[in-house]
């Protein structure tokens, strides 16, 4: 596998062959077929380069030509300058044109070798090609992903179980159950049925965690892209089975590559467009980076990690302690004693997250200390709003009934719980907040228990 600077000059419209990158890996012959990923583009690639600097300084528009890619996967990324993707009649390979203006040229993550400002920072990904998306769930997390997702002209299914709101979507043209007023884009058609999302090139789950199973498998019946990817944007651990979201994805579609997106994400703030951060773990490094490049924008930025079961976890249990949170302020009882109950929710969060399979740093990121700290503050978390609720007197059935969304924290409290028995972990927060969802404990009284706590060390 060769580089060769294929250069057009916009002000003469000529071209010429030349090597315009600063930095440019020499690749040794018995290496001239090798995966991509894996040789010149590698991290540390720039220590045997050879230096070619600033040979053309004044070219604005450069092209890259990666000959031996496969030319029927061709996909990239950019961020702030404009690119664009063609097959070069030179060379049975493909061509990628980035503006440099004046500079290096930075193949980010999982080709990173050329040094660059981040403005102009690109990906290549050479293995992954999403022409089609389909959302499974028209909830507020699924119609915000469905509207960021959508807006950019990318073809979008969005389904949704209730016939009727799905009718009412299709005439409307947006969500008026959860999201009144948003326009969802002409790109984005809302469906009930299952079929019309079979050949998704990325189909992504934001369904209720009790319902994701029932789902998954109505779905594997007629499912007709074998290289469909998966990603679970659910929150939620399974009652009794303890297993995590997309490990019940792995047993109903073990040969695709599965991910999770997890993170401190209010959908009404995505819809507003205000700055987010959010996590996509995958086992699959490049698949994580792929999907980082192609669904990040401005306002949506996109963390990859391997950890799978740290972000899943972070992302579901730490909807117990929001309850928990909810309660306290219910109670009026102050910030001083909220944030001694969030603090300790961390380690409450930490201590059986590792015990899951969790890593203990892993847990100090987006999706645990960030998503724990957004929950058990917002007043616009559900999971806040069922506890604030409960702690002001209202019967959990009472509260559930008068709810449109789904509060996760409510089930995942009951699957926490049973993990914490059979794993024999201390976690007296969780005990105290199932006691007063299920056993009727009266949020009064579960505070007086978890202060008459034997004191120790922290």
């Amino acid at each position: 596998m060769g580089f060769t600077g294929n250069v057009w000059n916009p002000r003469s419209g000529g071209s010429c062959d030349r090597t315009f990158f600063s930095v440019v890996p020499k690749v040794p012959r018995r290496k001239g077929r090798c995966h991509v990923c894996r040789s010149a583009f590698r991290a540390n690639a720039a220590r045997d380069a050879d230096c070619r600097r600033y040979l053309d300084i004044s070219l604005l528009v450069h092209a890259l030509c990666v000959s031996g890619l496969s030319c029927n996967r061709r996909r990239a990324a950019a961020r702030d300058f404009h690119y664009d993707l063609v097959k070069s009649s030179a060379w049975e390979s493909p061509v990628l044109f980035v503006s440099l203006y004046r500079g290096g040229c930075d193949l980010a993550a999982p080709f990173k070798s050329f040094a660059a400002p981040a403005r102009q920072r690109t990906t290549v990904y050479a293995e992954m090609n999403i022409d089609y998306t389909a959302i499974l769930g028209a909830g507020t997390w699924g119609t915000a992903l469905a509207w960021l997702w959508g807006k950019d002209g990318r073809q979008v299914s969005l389904w949704g179980h209730n016939v009727d709101r799905v009718i009412r979507m299709q005439k409307t043209g947006e969500n008026s159950d959860y999201h009144s007023g948003l326009k969802l884009p002409q790109s984005v058609q809302v469906t009930s049925k299952l079929t019309d999302c079979a050949g998704a090139d990325l189909i992504v789950f934001v369904t209720p965690s009790t319902a994701l199973r029932e789902i998954a498998g109505g779905l594997r019946k007629v499912i007709r892209n074998a290289g469909a990817i998966f990603l679970s944007c659910t929150k939620g651990v399974e009652y009794r089975s303890g297993m995590r979201m997309s490990q019940i994805l792995h047993e109903a579609f073990p040969e695709h590559r599965i991910a999770v997106l997890s993170g401190p994400n209010l959908a009404v703030e995505i819809v507003q467009n205000l700055p987010t951060a959010t996590v996509i773990g995958c086992d699959d490094a490049d698949c994580a980076a792929s999907l980082q490049g192609i669904l990040s924008s401005p306002r949506f930025r996109i963390y990859t990690s391997r950890d799978v079961v740290s972000v899943e976890l972070g992302g579901a249990l730490k909807n117990v302690f929001a309850i928990a949170a909810g309660i306290s302020d219910g109670l009026g009882l102050g910030d001083n004693s909220k944030a001694a109950l969030v603090t300790r929710s961390l380690a409450e969060l930490v201590r059986l997250g590792v015990a899951m399979g969790g890593n203990v740093n892993g847990f100090y990121g987006l999706s645990g200390a960030g998503d724990l700290i957004l929950t058990c503050y917002s007043e616009r978390s559900r999971n806040h709003t069922v506890g604030k609720r409960l702690g002001r007197g209202e019967p959990i059935a009472q509260i559930t009934a008068s709810m449109k969304a789904v509060a996760e924290g409510i089930p995942t409290t009951r699957s926490a719980w049973e993990c914490a028995r059979r794993l024999n972990i201390a976690t007296p927060i969780i005990d105290q907040v199932y006691a007063v969802l299920y056993e009727h404990k009266k949020p009064t009284v579960a505070l007086e228990e978890l202060l008459k706590r034997e004191q120790k060390p922290e």
